[in-house]
C-alpha cells in the first residue's frame, strides 16, 4: 500500500475509472512478476528467486505510485482509499463514496484483472491462500495491516518527496509481506485477496470475509487513528504557533 497522495476531502467521481484500471493492472503484474522468476528464470523456491521478486515488486510499486500520483489519487488498494477518506477527514458523504463507489470499482478490477492474466497465462496459479486457522490468520493479516497503515498514513503527513516516501514505503511493505507471506499471503489488499478467493471459488467463506476484509479494515481505521492521536498535539502546537504570529 504506497502513500496516499495528499487529499482535500472532496469526492472526486474520476477517481472510480482509475481505481477501476489500476486494480487490474495491480493483479496482473504481482502475477506475473511471480510467473516470471519462477518459471522464466526457474528461481521458484530459492533464495535468489525471492531478492528477485522483492527487486521486482519495488520497481512496479514506484511506478504505482506514480500512476497513483498521475491520477490525482486513485489506487488499485481499498485500504489506501479509505485511510485517505478518514485521514482527509472529509465527511460522511465522502466516506460512502468511498466504500460505496470506490471500493465496488477497485474490486472489480481487481477480479478481471485476474481473469485476464489466467486466461492468456494459464500456468499464473491461483494466488495466495490462507495456510493457518481462521484467528490466527484475522490476526497476522490485521496486524500486517497495521504496520503497513501505520507507516503509509506517516509518510503522507511528511514532507519528504516522491523518490524519499515511495522507497520507504515500499521496503516497508515488502518486509512486512515477506514476515506474513506463509500464513496468509501478505496480501493486505482486499480487492486483490477477493479476486484470487474469487478465481478459487471461496470468496464467499466466512474464513476469507473474516481474514482478507474484516481484518484489514479493522487494522486501518485503528492505525489511522493511531497515527491521528499521535500526531494531533504537534498540529496544535503549529496552529497555535501560527496563530501568534498572525496577530
Amino acid at each position: 500500500m504506497a502513500p496516499a497522495p495528499p487529499s482535500s476531502g472532496r469526492i472526486r467521481p474520476w477517481l472510480v475509472v482509475g481505481d477501476l484500471v489500476l486494480a487490474a493492472l495491480w493483479v496482473c503484474a504481482g502475477a506475473l512478476v511471480k510467473l516470471f522468476v519462477n518459471s522464466v528464470l526457474g528461481l521458484g523456491g530459492r533464495p535468489e528467486g525471492e531478492a528477485a521478486k522483492v527487486s521486482l515488486s519495488v520497481v512496479y510499486m514506484f511506478l504505482f505510485a506514480w500512476l497513483e500520483s498521475l491520477t490525482g489519487g486513485a489506487s488499485y488498494n481499498p485500504l489506501t482509499a479509505l485511510s485517505g477518506a478518514v485521514a482527509s477527514r472529509g465527511g460522511p458523504a465522502l466516506y460512502l463514496f468511498t466504500i460505496f463507489v470506490r471500493v465496488p470499482a477497485q474490486v472489480i478490477g481487481a477480479v478481471v484483472g485476474v481473469i485476464l492474466v489466467r486466461v492468456v497465462f494459464p500456468k499464473v496459479g491461483k494466488g495466495a491462500a490462507l495456510t493457518v486457522g481462521v484467528h490466527h490468520g484475522a490476526l497476522a493479516e490485521g496486524l500486517a495491516t497495521f504496520m503497513v497503515v501505520l507507516v503509509s498514513v506517516t509518510l503522507k503527513n511528511k514532507e519528504k518527496g516522491f523518490f524519499m516516501k515511495t522507497w520507504i514505503g515500499s521496503i516497508w511493505k515488502m518486509t512486512i509481506h515477506l514476515l506474513s507471506s506463509d500464513i496468509t499471503g501478505g496480501i493486505m489488499n482486499p480487492a486483490s485477496a477477493f479476486a484470487w478467493a474469487y478465481a478459487r471459488g471461496d470468496h464467499a467463506t466466512f474464513d476469507h470475509l473474516l481474514v482478507y476484509w474484516l481484518a484489514p479494515l479493522q487494522a486501518t481505521l485503528l492505525g489511522v487513528w493511531v497515527v491521528t492521536f499521535l500526531t494531533k498535539p504537534t498540529k496544535i502546537k503549529e496552529k497555535e504557533a501560527e496563530g501568534k504570529k498572525n496577530k
